[in-house]
């Protein structure tokens, strides 16, 4: 993908972002290219940061906003229309894009620190007549609430052959990987410590008798008030919209008589969060009272009050990104469903995610991207931020 210079400020800036996607192969033939791929980047990038939701909204945010894009790339044929925006789109390579967008977001924050959560999500409207739904596994990091990279699968149940791929893109040395159960595999434990970083894994019934153990295990020990174990504790009590939820953390650190069964690589502790949620009732009746244990296992060797916070910061990933994508960019009603155009576009709102998060502002993500729409020098601020 060429890059055509032209000059100074913000162009500049753009040509630094745009300088991490250069690698990306352009399959359409070169003498019929009218629209140089940098430019469709630029476009679609833009557009999304100024709210377009559909491949039609960012050919109109082209055709509206011709002088804007003007001020960084030449843009001599104008824009694309929106079917050959998507067909652009289509057969971009998912794969590539998603390696690109890596690199430039470790530009961006170098290895990250703190929890590094894997989870996916189906993009539900991607399904078609003879096509299931798209399924993204994304990378975030929790504490500074950015994405770090993503791997589109078949669905939900190839998410153990995606994470690997996913770690193999990223530089995590240092960092703790949060995954749920679906990530529990020996595998990618051991690929977690091989990249220097640790992990903590949720357990529940799909490592055979693992849970069974773990749970066994605990029941015996709390019995006993843990006397006959290495243990540290620690609770937690939050109150939200009237709810109050307590949080007994305990991490066993005695786990030679798991590893004698399991032999699981760098395993250190076993992590139980005892969570009990009280929900007041409507006007006179009862508060309803949730009990619920969830356990962990961990190569961290930390106290309770160091855990459960980790433990906790896993949920950014769905608070943070996957509710934000749906409510804010409204990813569960995008109806692409061509080829790699919904990978794609998916790739192009956790780009403006990122870029949005990183803003000098005090406004919300949704705001953000309104002031994007009515303000350009907002919106240039933003790639160039």
């Amino acid at each position: 993908m060429e890059d055509v210079g032209l000059g100074d400020g913000a162009f500049a800036e753009t040509v630094v972002f745009l300088s991490y996607f250069s690698d990306l192969p352009d399959v359409r033939q070169r003498g019929k290219v009218m629209y140089p791929l940098p430019e469709v980047l630029l476009l679609c990038l833009l557009a999304v940061l100024a709210g377009a939701e559909t491949i039609t909204d960012i050919a109109r945010f082209g055709e509206k906003k011709l002088e804007l894009l003007r001020r960084f790339r030449p843009f001599e044929a104008g824009t694309p229309a929106h079917d050959h925006l998507g067909d652009i789109l289509a057969t971009l390579d998912a794969e590539a894009f998603q390696r690109c967008f890596v690199a430039w977001v470790a530009a961006l924050i170098g290895v990250p620190e703190g929890v590094v959560a894997i989870d996916g999500k189906t993009v539900r409207r991607s399904k078609g007549a003879a096509k299931d739904a798209i399924h993204m596994v994304s990378a975030f990091a929790a504490r500074q609430r950015l994405v770090m990279g993503q791997v589109k699968v078949a669905d939900k149940a190839n998410e153990i052959v995606a994470i690997p791929k996913l770690l193999d893109m990223l530089a995590i040395e240092g960092a703790v990987v949060t995954i749920d159960a679906m990530g529990c595999q020996r595998a990618i434990a051991q690929k977690i410590v091989d990249k220097k970083a640790d992990y903590i894994l949720a357990l529940k019934g799909n490592q055979g008798s693992l849970r069974e153990d773990v749970e066994l295990f605990a029941a015996e020990q709390k019995a006993n008030d843990f006397k006959d174990t290495t243990v540290s504790r620690h609770q937690t009590v939050d109150g939200d919209h009237g709810r109050i939820e307590t949080r007994n953390i305990t991490v066993i650190h005695d786990v030679s008589w798991l590893q004698d069964r399991h032999h699981w690589p760098a395993l250190t502790s076993v992590v139980m969060v005892e969570s009990t949620r009280v929900i007041p009732g409507p006007d006179q009746d009862a508060d309803k009272i949730e009990h619920e244990t969830r356990f962990y296992i961990t190569s961290l060797a930390l106290a309770a009050c160091l855990v459960g916070a980790l433990v906790r910061d896993h949920w950014a990933v769905e608070n943070s990104l996957h509710w934000v994508l749906d409510m804010v960019f409204r990813d569960d009603e995008c109806r692409l469903r061509t080829d790699h155009a919904p990978a794609n576009f998916t790739t192009l709102k956790h780009m403006a995610l990122n870029l949005i998060r990183r803003a000098k502002s005090k406004d919300s993500i949704r705001l953000r991207r309104k002031v994007a729409a009515w303000d350009d020098d907002f919106l240039v601020s933003l790639i160039a931020a």
